[in-house]
């Protein structure tokens, strides 16, 4: 600090000359606006309290200093014109003070100028210092110009913010770039003093980044507050970062809300000013979005064409209810008897009730098996309300879990946590019912076992009532993990036998079943509260369906069944039917415009075909067909992830693929270049399921025999081929985890001659029992830490933390996009997927109460320099501009510019230093080779009147530096990499 110091003295005045001073704890920070005439007339104009500060610049200022005894504030004034008049002081000019805890005063120095927060003097007092001082300046005396001690008084209060282009939670780090939108507040009590604010300026690096002072005063200190309040939300600054959150946040803390009781280190020593969210730049984000499709395509993965649907969408109409009360969530339900009695008084009514009950899984399996699971919130929550009513007889409505966790994030931009708590809102009396994957929670591979307990208690909290438990391998040390887990949480645990095979086919070996009855009694014996049979590819034939509920339920006359297909090959309402009549208590089907194919059964086929007998379900028909009204055109608004399978494929039952991974991979190989070998895939798919020892396969083994067959066909390998080139083959990562035993153990073992060669071949060590036993716990704190420094205090909340511990890659990508383009959730679902064309307009609401109307109103010429173009919009009547990369012309562009760009640091990788702010480097501290620890200096950087050094963020040798002194950088350029020393 000291050196720093010198150095900024002299560069600045050309003297290094630095003076220690004494250290004051907490002291305010006083100031005294001094005239002085040029025959030695001397005057105060009152004090100003500069004390919110940051790095020793004001943040806020007001006047006159309150919480300051009356005797401390006349000794200060006394001494600021006593300063001047020794001197000769002459023109205006600032006494600056200290004052400590015990109220002694300490002069600090005289600022020979008039000062950024001067505008708050002249409405203290309504004297214009500027011209003052230019008259003094010409000769005139301070008598002359009426300016007498005793007839300056100080009317009321008044506050100074300085609006500044600096993003507070990073450090005020300063933003740079084009404002799309500038709109300043006004009105009685307001004052503006403005800098380059203005629609379409450009906020460069190179000078301060104040950018208007906005000074409110009133009556008193609370009515000046309030007015400052209310200016700061009328501001809309839109293209870049500002403080007005910052400043919004610290005015209303209570230390400053008490009459300003506030100290020079005041920011620093109250973090939790940093929560301040960022405001206002949503629909500028929104617009960002909007621009990039336009003109770059399509933004969600797998995406071929713009939606069937171009119209609005028309909301049913319900002839048994009327409209007003399907406004409101229905309150009656199978919920009520779980809330008020818990978990076995639920499954004890549910074994009572004497028809059958339906669970629909239209917003989750239906959805993924159909169209690769892209269903945005918006669309499920638009029926929602209704859906509560119609279906309130239902057992459950399964919306979350699976493949929806990782799509919301990772493609639908969306919170997958904030899609359970809108629609739990929305349908409070049915209960929610969820996919657990054992010990894999919503992923792809074990956690420690603190994750799955954890992420079970997030879940209930937000409103998954019944977890459906299942393990891809039926491993039962899995599947205990998974029930502990729900029952910690308070939840419904519906245990999953994972069905493949055929019972009813003496020759299909070894899934007989007696194997189900065993696997049946293990479970119980574990403390289930549900059975459920997860038939996930469709295989449970009529016949099979009689045998095994009928035997479970001989063996198990009190245990509540909940019986799952798909229909792929299209015997699903029949089988459904079957289990019912063998002492099912509950199906899954599907509303009917979304079923069948790889979907489940039919709802309205299975609730017609069972009305009016003992096994009647409640569910009103013309209810049905209401609702699949709006679902028929849904599935046309998503038309451009359906696969278009046009038939039933009774070949499932020779490949055994799930439903949910038949239309994805068909999918996955299209874009892979493979869709022509379709056919070839569902072949290989069963030599792959063969080489893996003949599994039951769901996420996850479904993904290894799905990774396996796609690899078999890619690389033109037979069975024998991947036996005798076991050891040489670059198999799928997700292939080689399975052999290592990371999924678990499989019923009938691994095939070890093949699992030895490829591992032994490798060096990849074998995992003995449940993977995720091994794991040492997951440490929350540092996961929490590292969030903290990424995103900063306000940007992530304690379900980030559970989504960043299951997703990390994806969630570092899902937070990425919402900076880029914010909360689109709001957006419709039409205008998500289909680019706008130059001249469409349309509205919507992003919020309640408030209505955006956009539209495209030209796309501008391609700039060959930089690749970018200018869009223009129109946002509520104001034009709007959003600069974009045009990446599809610069693609394909022979010879296209490409931007000039520095590598960025990774804040995930701490070996990686990066820019802290833009600015110029002045100085390299540090070689490459020389070794450095955490705090180092690495090299000086100055921008904003200030020098900043850049320190070594983890202790180890240099390697790579990529700047050198004098370049110009942006915020977060790659500046040193700091690498472990061995």
């Amino acid at each position: 600090m000291f050196d720093r110091a010198q150095s900024e003295a002299l560069s600045a005045f050309g003297d290094g000359t630095v003076f220690l001073e004494r250290f004051l704890e907490k002291p305010k920070h006083i100031e005294v606006q001094l005239l002085a005439d040029n025959f030695g007339n001397v005057i105060h104009l009152f004090e100003r309290d500069c004390s919110v500060q940051r790095r020793h610049q004001k943040v806020v200022e007001m006047g006159p200093a309150l919480n300051l005894p009356e005797e401390v504030r006349n000794q200060i004034l006394t001494d600021a014109v006593k300063l001047a008049k020794t001197v000769g002081y002459r023109n205006a000019g600032t006494a600056e003070f200290l004052v400590d805890r015990q109220n002694r005063h300490y002069f600090i120095e005289i600022n020979p100028r008039i000062q950024v927060e001067h505008t708050v003097t002249e409405e203290l007092t309504g004297i214009d210092l500027v011209a003052s001082q230019i008259q003094i300046a010409l000769g005139a005396t301070l008598e002359s110009l009426g300016l007498i001690q005793e007839k300056i008084n100080v009317r009321g209060v008044a506050i100074q913010c300085r609006i500044t282009t600096e993003d507070p939670s990073k450090n005020f780090q300063p933003d740079t770039g084009r404002i799309i939108l500038y709109r300043s507040p006004g009105g009685r009590g307001v004052r503006l003093d403005g800098g380059p604010g203005y629609t379409g300026a450009i906020i460069t690096p190179y000078y301060d980044s104040l950018l208007v002072k906005c000074t409110c005063s009133g009556k008193n200190f609370e009515k000046a507050r309030q007015v400052m309040l209310t200016a700061l939300a009328e501001f809309r600054v839109r293209g870049l970062k500002t403080n007005i959150p910052f400043v919004t946040e610290l005015l209303k803390h209570p230390t400053f809300v008490e009459g300003g009781k506030v100290w020079t280190t005041f920011i620093d020593d109250t973090p939790e000013l940093f929560k301040a969210a960022a405001r206002g730049s949503r629909s500028h984000k929104l617009l960002r979005y909007l621009a990039e499709l336009a003109v770059n395509g399509f933004k969600v993965a797998g995406q071929q064409s713009v939606p069937a649907l171009q119209s609005d969408i028309v909301m049913p109409k319900f002839s048994n209810y009327d409209e007003f009360s399907l406004l409101h969530p229905c309150t009656t339900g199978w919920r009520n008897i779980l809330v008020s009695e818990g978990p076995e008084a639920f499954c004890a009514a549910v074994r009572k009730h004497p028809g059958l009950l339906i669970m629909d899984t239209t917003w989750r399996d239906a959805h993924q098996s159909l169209l690769a699971t892209r269903v945005r919130t918006i669309d499920i929550a638009r029926i929602a309300t209704q859906t509560s009513h119609v279906f309130k007889n239902m057992f459950a409505l399964e919306c979350w879990g699976g493949a929806t966790f990782d799509v919301s994030l990772r493609f639908l931009t969306e919170c997958p946590w904030e899609r359970l708590k809108t629609l739990r809102k929305l349908v409070p009396n049915i209960p929610f019912q969820m996919l657990l994957r054992g010990a894999n929670a919503v992923g792809y591979t074990s956690y420690p076992d603190n994750v799955v307990f954890e992420f079970c208690k997030k879940a209930k909290e937000c409103g998954v009532d019944v977890f459906r438990i299942f393990d891809s391998l039926n491993y039962d040390e899995n599947l205990q993990l998974g029930i502990d887990a729900v029952k910690a949480a308070g939840g419904v645990a519906e245990a999953a036998i994972s069905y493949t095979g055929d019972i009813s086919n003496p020759n299909r070996k070894p899934y007989n079943l007696q194997y189900y009855l065993d696997l049946t009694a293990k479970l119980v014996k574990a403390g289930i509260h549900i059975l459920a049979i997860k038939d996930m590819a469709g295989l449970l034939k009529p016949k099979a369906a009689r045998m095994l509920i009928g035997a479970i339920r001989a063996n198990h006359p009190d245990l509540v069944i909940h019986v799952h297909t798909h229909d792929t090959a299209g015997t699903g309402v029949a089988s459904m039917i079957a289990a019912a009549e063998a002492g099912a208590d509950v199906v899954d089907a599907a509303i009917d415009s979304m079923s069948g194919l790889t979907s489940q059964p039919s709802l309205g086929a299975i609730t017609s075909a069972l009305e009016g007998t003992p096994l009647d379900t409640g569910i009103n028909e013309d209810d049905v067909l209401a609702i699949n009204s709006y679902w028929e055109q849904i599935r046309l608004l998503y038309s451009c992830f359906d696969p278009n399978v046009k038939s039933s494929d009774s070949g499932v039952y020779l490949h055994e693929m799930p439903g949910g991974q038949y239309t994805n991979l068909l999918f996955q190989s299209q874009q892979l270049g493979l869709g022509n070998e379709w056919i070839a895939i569902k072949k290989a798919y069963q030599v792959a399921n063969k080489l893996c020892g003949d599994i039951t396969k769901v996420t996850p083994s479904s993904k290894v025999v799905g990774d396996f067959a796609q690899f078999m066909v890619s690389q033109k390998l037979s069975e024998q081929d991947v036996i005798e080139k076991a050891d040489i083959l670059s198999f799928p990562q997700s292939v080689l985890e399975y052999y290592q035993g990371y999924l678990g153990q499989p019923p009938f073992g691994f095939p070890e001659d093949l699992r030895n060669k490829i591992l032994s071949a490798r060096n990849l060590p074998k995992i003995q029992g449940r993977p995720g036993k091994s794991l040492p716990p997951f440490d929350f704190k540092e996961l929490k830490a590292n969030l903290e420094e990424t995103y900063g205090l306000s940007n992530f909340n304690e379900y980030d933390l559970l989504s960043a511990a299951l997703y990390p890659k994806v969630f570092e990508e899902y937070k990425e996009k919402i900076d880029t383009y914010g909360d689109l959730s709001a957006l419709p679902t039409r205008w998500f997927l289909t680019p706008l064309k130059v001249g469409q307009e349309f509205t919507f609401d992003i919020a309640l109460g408030r209505t955006l109307i956009v539209k495209l109103v030209a796309i501008g010429p391609l700039n060959e320099e930089t690749s970018t173009r200018d869009i223009y919009f129109t946002l509520n009547g104001e034009a709007r501009l959003v600069n974009i990369v045009d990446t599809v012309t610069n693609a394909n562009k022979p010879g296209a510019a490409k931007l000039a760009t520095r590598p960025k640091a990774d804040p995930k990788v701490k070996g990686e230093v990066g820019a802290p702010m833009s600015g110029i480097v002045v100085e390299l501290r540090v070689s490459e080779g020389n070794v450095v620890k955490v705090g180092d200096p690495i090299a000086v950087m100055s921008a904003m009147k200030m020098e900043t050094i850049v320190t070594a963020t983890m202790a180890g040798k240099i390697g790579q530096i990529h700047v050198a002194v004098k370049d110009s950088l942006s915020a977060d350029d790659l500046i040193a990499v700091i690498k472990k020393e061995e």
